[in-house]
């Protein structure tokens, strides 16, 4: 599951190492959260007045296209209060909507690719984190 930042990352360096991992999955190997897309959507929906909303609008629907949105259920929300009543009694909080694509991809069972793995460390072993951007892999299961 691609989280928000390695997305951004992809779009903005295009770097070779991803894009090489990217061409070895089959369609549908990668999935995005809701959360992922609303949070690109409203990226786009920032710049509507400039002359970037055109291409980025297309972007994004081409990215879209190639990476489903995975559809999440109540098992996401009972990881998410796990994941939050963890991260609360530890004193080490992320983001609300870190915390959601987190355990969406938990719940899920699959790795989070983020170029933010520092964050999402806090969540090991229970949630798998990658960085295809740099080459880093969570072993946590």
């Amino acid at each position: 599951m691609l989280d928000t930042n390695i997305c951004i990352h992809i779009r903005r360096a295009r770097p070779l190492q991803v894009l090489e991992r990217f061409r070895s999955l089959k369609p549908g190997e990668v999935v995005m959260s809701p959360i992922t897309l609303g949070e690109l959507l409203f990226g786009v929906e920032k710049i509507r007045d400039t002359p970037r909303f055109v291409e980025a609008s297309r972007a994004l629907a081409e990215l879209a296209q190639l990476i489903p949105t995975a559809p999440f259920d109540a098992s996401t929300a009972g990881q998410y209060a796990l994941f939050r009543a963890k991260l609360q009694r530890a004193g080490q909080v992320i983001g609300n909507n870190d915390l959601w694509i987190a355990a969406h991809a938990a719940a899920l069972d699959v790795t989070l690719v983020t170029d933010n793995t520092l964050e999402f460390d806090r969540l090991k072993p229970d949630l798998r984190v990658e960085n295809w951007a740099t080459g880093v892999a969570g072993s946590a299961v």
